[in-house]
């Protein structure tokens, strides 16, 4: 079985607020790939129906935890634009992660967590210029 968890965040954002979410996504994104425990981070943007959608590959609970606290200024700017709707989770995430997911549910945020069965990933690290 693999630590790997991944986080699929599914958010709301007005249109009034697209232009200022796309900037401080793209922020947040920059700074994580640079800096952020992540195997992978890929966010999707849906205009039309005023919706964003940020997938995330963790190794295990202690790299988000660690994500978590490295990121929270970019967290916090992007989250200026727009609400979480709904974060499915796959993988099997330890208590301390759980403890803030479960918070997240209790404001309002649908939640799932699917634990992990089996499975494998190919990615390789960056290739130096």
């Amino acid at each position: 079985m693999s630590d790997a968890i991944l986080f699929i965040n599914t958010m709301k954002v007005p249109a009034a607020e697209m232009q200022g979410f796309t900037k401080a996504l793209q922020s947040a994104v920059e700074f994580v790939e640079a800096n952020g425990p992540h195997l992978m981070v890929e966010a999707y943007v849906d205009e039309s129906r005023e919706r964003a959608y940020s997938f995330q590959l963790y190794p295990d609970s202690a790299s988000i935890r660690a994500h978590w606290e490295m990121s929270d200024p970019y967290i916090r700017d992007v989250m200026k634009h727009a609400s979480v709707e709904r974060l499915d989770i796959y993988g099997h995430p330890d208590d301390s992660v759980m403890q803030y997911i479960r918070e997240l549910s209790a404001a309002g945020v649908e939640v799932s967590v699917t634990p992990n069965l089996t499975g494998f990933h190919r990615l390789a690290p960056p290739v130096p210029d």
